[in-house]
């Protein structure tokens, strides 16, 4: 019974008949193979001629033959591409945004710290936003007012941040920059 299965089956027991057959078939196609082994079989190609590039043109697989179309075609791109170049052109830019905690330092623990933190909120610049704060000790009784702020970086830099902070003399002693985030 396994006997007949593997009658019907093609599966090669004797390979090395085969090779010798696809050789001699291709000598007598092509001549003699001068090679130092039996296994290796070369074909003879023939190069690419420019009278066969010259056949393939008359034979448009895509029915694009037509050149009015292909001309309204390219109408229909560069619309379109002009239309998306105008619609990116109105459209504004990502506007780049910081959030930044400010270390306002007092001088001393008798510094008002309510009248230090309304004279660091009175500083009003396009492109800057005040948020929360808190008093943060920092020791003997001296307490730090932390202040969170969003700043356009295009509008509002750090350096002139701490600047205007620091006019504040009686009651300011010192500007750290606790965290800086980019939004």
């Amino acid at each position: 019974m396994a006997v007949d299965y593997f009658l019907h089956e093609k599966i090669w027991f004797e390979k090395y008949k085969y090779d010798d057959a696809e050789r001699r078939y291709y000598e007598q196609m092509n001549g003699p193979v001068s090679s130092s082994s039996h296994q290796q079989v070369m074909l003879k190609v023939e190069p690419f001629t420019a009278a066969e590039e010259d056949d393939d043109d008359d034979i448009d697989l895509f029915g694009s033959d037509d050149e009015e179309e292909d001309q309204e075609a390219a109408k229909v791109r560069e619309e379109r591409l002009r239309q998306y170049a105008e619609k990116k052109a109105k459209k504004p830019g990502l506007i780049a945004k910081s959030s930044i905690l400010l270390d306002v330092k007092p001088w001393d623990d008798e510094t008002d710290m309510a009248k230090m933190e309304e004279c660091v909120r009175s500083i009003h610049m396009d492109g800057l936003v005040w948020g929360a704060s808190k008093l943060v000790p920092v020791g003997y009784g001296i307490k730090k007012l932390q202040i969170q702020c969003v700043v356009e970086d295009e509008k509002v830099g750090t350096d002139i941040l701490e600047e205007e902070i620091t006019k504040f003399e009686d009651y300011v002693q010192s500007v750290d920059i606790a965290a800086f985030n980019k939004i």
